[in-house]
């Protein structure tokens, strides 16, 4: 992570803004927070593993890393961005703007944040962002996602059936 990243602004995407929802290039002083939601998006996938508190600790920061060290590797000009909320730190987004795209490569609220319309406020923005300029919006989804429904709904489908995860994109034209 670096702390040049430009963070975005959300005085361009008003259905973020009104949902009071702000954001700030990640940088290294960020990884505890965003080692513990990406923490927070696994347990119901742990909790049917008889490991130890201590085996899923380790099995996580390993997990954690090898994704930091993956989409910093594949995502090179990302930007790596933290959602704040009312001054705290509630979620991620990390995206790369490509020519004839802009790729959601993570987006993630802690638990507590889920479910609140954050997500759909910050999507629908994103989409009307690379519409004006006639890109899609893509993003890997695994097959089990719960999230898949709001993607459905904000127009994604899927383009390439990648085993445990779908790559969906929503259009660049209007529904």
């Amino acid at each position: 992570m670096t702390d040049s990243t430009p963070a975005h602004s959300s005085s361009a995407w008003p259905r973020s803004d009104a949902a009071g929802l702000k954001f700030r290039a990640a940088g290294e002083a960020d990884k505890p927070f965003l080692s513990r939601l990406y923490a927070s998006t696994r347990v119901e996938e742990l909790a049917v593993t008889d490991w130890s508190e201590a085996q899923k600790a380790a099995f996580l920061a390993m997990q954690f890393q090898a994704q930091h060290a993956h989409y910093h590797t594949h995502y090179p000009e990302a930007d790596w961005l933290v959602v704040e909320q009312a001054g705290q730190d509630i979620g991620r987004l990390y995206i790369e703007r490509w020519p004839s795209q802009h790729r959601v490569i993570d987006i993630a609220f802690l638990p507590i944040h889920r479910r609140k319309g954050y997500g759909t406020a910050l999507l629908r923005d994103l989409i009307d962002e690379a519409r004006l300029t006639g890109k899609y919006v893509s993003i890997h989804v695994e097959k089990n996602n719960p999230a898949r429904g709001l993607y459905v709904r904000l127009g994604f489908a899927v383009v390439e059936d990648k085993g445990v995860y779908d790559l969906m994109a929503c259009s660049p034209a209007d529904p």
